[in-house]
């Protein structure tokens, strides 16, 4: 089958999204593939395939890649080679970051790389400090701080903001070498670790103490988010934040931990529960030297640097949570263009309160409702609920995560909420929520989504009364079904409701225009 043929026939194999960029990163750690599709401002992972096979392991004490690590590393680079020729994915970026570009028998395994047919990028510690900031800076609009990725051969470190990155360092400190600087004594370890942050220009490359919030990335880090979110109503450690002495002393309850027990924690890998203690002590010399406001844990690193890095300017200032969520809904039925259409025909009926939600949320809202009609209802309450929850989307906080929760499940006539929503929002934000999804209840239903009823109707708040104005030829569309709905929704809003009929070209608006 030739490349285009491919191309062609890959559509349907990863449920209406098609793979449209593939990245390899071959780390000290982990040579990882993934497959990318959809809108790549908040891309869908569709492949996520790793190789732990630690090719840094033997850089700190023979200067090269054992030859083991060599072998399973290539044994996975040559499947991910077969895989992206079966899918007919030819837009791959594949980069290599610290054991391959320090060791002496790096550039001979570059070439058998190479020799797969693929044309990996040797990247310096200042490009893959670079990198996972732009992963920052695009998971999190308009971060300010500094950014630390934790590898297996090294820790990168950044300062951003202003939509940019400053100078950047790398030093030899990944979870390969973590045990070099690390004795029997805790405090002496974290002492040490400060030294090497000191010597390797944490203050020269970027300007000192922070004031602001410190961004880890990596996956060691990662595992320490979920073992400090054991409790916590939320699951993805994305976007997962601590105060920084909160922050202090998960660093030292993981510090005096035994990996044997961290092991036993559900999505902790052998390898993560080795790493975690000693990555602990390194957190603690950073909080020391660093003094950060608070700890933001990213998912997004250099694999989502290379892709935001590719981005044209207008396509970076795009939301990424409504990329995301519109890309997601519209694969189950719910067009971002229906879903706009109603959150303006509810926002009459529900504005903002005085520290509500935004309207991006009631957008996203609005989406995720409609998109969770098209799931059978005998599983709908559960699934819909954890799509807010527990889905990686991007610029989304606690709080918003609640929120959208709540509008999809009264969306559903469900406004006995869980009570881990309340951990999360507080009762004015989820009773907004509420209003938003009952609203949206509304609107499909009254006129089966269809176009014309949008045209002909129209939602409000009037002297302190819910009404629902309908054109004269479209009043039967008002059956007892829309009855309850709007007695559910002024119920909620402590307000009377009345249904108001008037002349076609009192009414008639939107994309045919209204009339003179």
């Amino acid at each position: 089958m030739n490349m285009r043929a491919k191309r062609a026939d890959r559509a349907g194999i990863f449920s209406g999204t098609e793979a449209n960029r593939a990245i390899i990163d071959i780390g000290s750690n982990t040579v990882r593939l993934v497959v990318y599709g959809g809108n790549m401002r908040a891309p869908t992972v569709l492949l996520n395939e790793k190789v732990a096979a630690r090719l840094g392991r033997d850089i700190a004490s023979s200067g090269t890649l054992a030859s083991e690590a060599v072998e399973l590393a290539m044994r996975g680079l040559e499947r991910y080679a077969l895989l992206l020729d079966e899918l007919g994915i030819d837009d791959v970026e594949t980069v290599a970051t610290a054991a391959a570009r320090e060791a002496s028998n790096g550039p001979q395994f570059i070439q058998q790389v190479e020799a797969l047919g693929l044309k990996p990028r040797l990247i310096s510690g200042e490009e893959e400090a670079q990198l996972s900031a732009s992963g920052v800076l695009g998971a999190f609009p308009g971060a300010e701080g500094v950014v630390a990725d934790l590898g297996g051969g090294s820790l990168e470190l950044v300062r951003i903001g202003e939509g940019t990155s400053g100078e950047a360092t790398s030093l030899p400190l990944g979870t390969l070498r973590l045990a070099d600087h690390i004795t029997g004594n805790a405090e002496k370890s974290v002492k040490a670790l400060g030294r090497v942050l000191k010597e390797g220009g944490w203050g020269e490359a970027i300007g000192g103490k922070n004031g602001g919030p410190l961004y880890l990335v990596g996956g060691t880090w990662r595992a320490m988010a979920v073992f400090a979110m054991q409790d916590y109503p939320l699951t993805d450690p994305h976007g997962f934040q601590l105060s920084a002495k909160r922050a202090a002393k998960l660093a030292e309850k993981l510090a005096k931990a035994d990996p044997k027990s961290l092991r036993g924690i559900d999505r902790i890998s052998t390898m993560r529960s080795a790493n975690l203690p000693q990555a602990a002590l390194l957190l603690q010399a950073m909080l020391k030297k660093l003094e950060p406001t608070r700890v933001v844990f990213s998912s997004w690193g250099i694999r989502e640097g290379l892709l935001y890095d590719r981005l044209e300017g207008h396509e970076k200032s795009q939301d990424p949570l409504l990329a995301g969520v519109s890309n997601f809904a519209a694969q189950r039925g719910a067009p971002a263009v229906l879903a706009t259409r109603i959150a303006g025909w509810t926002a009459g009926a529900v504005p903002q309160n005085a520290g509500g939600g935004s309207e991006r949320l009631r957008l996203a809202a609005t989406m995720l409702a409609l998109a969770s009609m098209q799931i059978e209802p005998n599983v709908r309450a559960s699934h819909v609920v954890d799509w807010a929850l527990h889905k990686r989307w991007i610029a989304l906080d606690p709080r918003g995560r609640a929120m959208l929760a709540a509008a999809i499940a009264a969306n559903g006539n469900r406004c006995e909420l869980p009570g881990k929503l309340y951990q999360l929002g507080t009762k004015e934000d989820l009773e907004q929520a509420i209003c938003w999804g009952l609203a949206t209840r509304l609107a499909r239903r009254i006129g089966a989504r269809s176009p014309r009823s949008f045209q002909v109707s129209r939602l409000g708040l009037e002297e302190g009364a819910l009404v629902l104005t309908l054109a004269r030829s479209h009043e039967a569309l008002f059956g007892v079904p829309n009855e309850k709905d709007m007695v559910l929704l002024a119920d909620r809003l402590g307000c009377d409701w009345q249904l108001r009929v008037v002349e076609d070209e009192e009414l008639l608006f939107g994309e045919e225009g209204a009339s003179d």
